[in-house]
């Protein structure tokens, strides 16, 4: 635990559908289908005491991960970026040195793909897919797992397969809440009990809960669940915004999650609140970094 804890987000996007197209953005989510950007979060920040956040990438694009750096380089409260590479694509070193290597390549802390939009269930086991996992790990960054219960089998042979890279679950991988199903999904969670170095987000809850109708107490027995399989050290607070606005403000997301938490010690909220996601994603090295590249002096060309 370090002297001075923070609150951290560990999940949230930005987008513009002005600018580019989302695949997943469906009629049903008309009521997000606009621009959010920094100045939409920070004073959502500022009503919930949130201090960091990290940037999550929404699309295939390795467009728009440059861009998330650019923002993070830029904004105060974004500490990290988990932007999108092509993990099949033989030249992913290259790629990914090649982002390092940018003034805001300090920004970018982990890598995600949409794996439940793939067809195949096993995706993640692919030969080339995993050549790209060992390359995000060489590079130093942490991989996003971003499955249902469908694909968690393979999740789960992916994470024994790379017990030395830092992995997290995100949305405790979209249990069907609203119908308060909690098996199998929990069957399928519970072998992570035994691999230390996998995470899981408390993040995507409400969305997968009824949206116009869901209360704290319908997400009690996932959050259960999930503390009981990875415990107060591998879980940590994301809001998940603006995709939580079709079903929960901001605020409600967060105030949601400290009820279902209850009674919790100072320490324990620090973690989940903060500090695991802090450490998890190495924000203070990507911070120091983004300072340091801020502050470069320009060398004028030869």
């Amino acid at each position: 635990m370090t002297s001075n804890p923070w609150v951290v987000d560990s999940h949230h996007h930005f987008w513009d559908p002005r600018t580019a197209d989302y695949p997943w953005m469906t009629d049903d989510l008309a009521p997000i289908r606009r621009p959010f950007g920094p100045a939409d979060l920070r004073p959502l920040l500022r009503q919930t005491g949130v201090e960091r956040t990290v940037l999550v990438q929404t699309i295939s694009s390795l467009d728009e991960t440059r861009q998330f750096m650019a923002t993070a380089a830029s904004t105060d409260f974004v500490a990290g970026v988990v932007g999108w590479v092509d993990l099949t694509d033989p030249g992913l070193a290259g790629t990914l040195a090649a982002l390092r290597a940018q003034a805001d390549g300090a920004t970018l802390v982990g890598i995600r793909h949409q794996v439940h939009d793939e067809d195949d269930p096993d995706w993640l086991l692919r030969d080339d897919v995993n050549r790209g996992l060992r390359t995000i790990q060489e590079a130093g960054l942490a991989y996003d797992i971003l499955v249902r219960s469908r694909e968690l089998p393979a999740a789960l042979t992916v994470a024994r397969d790379h017990p030395e890279m830092r992995l997290v679950i995100d949305h405790i991988a979209k249990p069907p809440i609203a119908a308060g199903q909690i098996e199998p999904w929990g069957a399928l969670m519970d072998p992570f009990a035994g691999l230390p170095h996998v995470f899981c987000k408390l993040s995507g809850m409400v969305t997968e809960a009824s949206w116009s109708s869901w209360r704290p107490d319908d997400l009690a027995p996932y959050v259960a669940r999930v503390m009981a399989i990875f415990g107060e050290d591998r879980v940590m607070f994301g809001s998940d915004w603006p995709v939580c606005l079709v079903a929960a403000s901001y605020s409600r997301v967060f105030a949601a999650l400290e009820e279902v938490l209850g009674d919790i010690s100072a320490t324990t909220r620090q973690k989940i609140l903060g500090e695991n996601a802090r450490a998890f994603y190495r924000l203070d090295a990507a911070l120091s970094g983004a300072t340091d590249a801020a502050h470069e002096p320009t060398r004028k060309k030869p």
